[in-house]
């Protein structure tokens, strides 16, 4: 019925959807890789404010619980652009 590339990208885009106002989805993190890496990320909106949430499946006196961490959405930096060399440089005395 549904084939291997339809559950790939439902795996993409879960990631892409938006949240409506004070709403989120959270998912398992496939991509732990250490014991301080989140058990499960996701992103929510609170107050119409985009943020991502991890949370960490944690042992208590009363049991298992969440611990939570909210933070704003990670922007990768720009890269800089090199400007090339000029002309100028060649006035150097050295």
């Amino acid at each position: 019925m549904y084939g291997e590339e339809h559950f790939k990208r439902k795996q993409i885009n879960k990631y892409k959807m938006e949240n409506k106002l004070n709403t989120g989805a959270i998912f398992k993190n496939t991509n732990k890789k250490a014991e301080n890496h989140p058990d499960y990320k996701g992103k929510v909106n609170v107050n119409g404010k985009e943020m991502e949430v991890a949370l960490w499946v944690k042992q208590g006196k009363a049991g298992s619980f969440f611990s939570a961490s909210f933070s704003e959405p990670y922007v990768a930096p720009e890269t800089m652009e090199r400007k090339p060399v000029s002309d100028e440089m060649d006035d150097l005395p050295f």
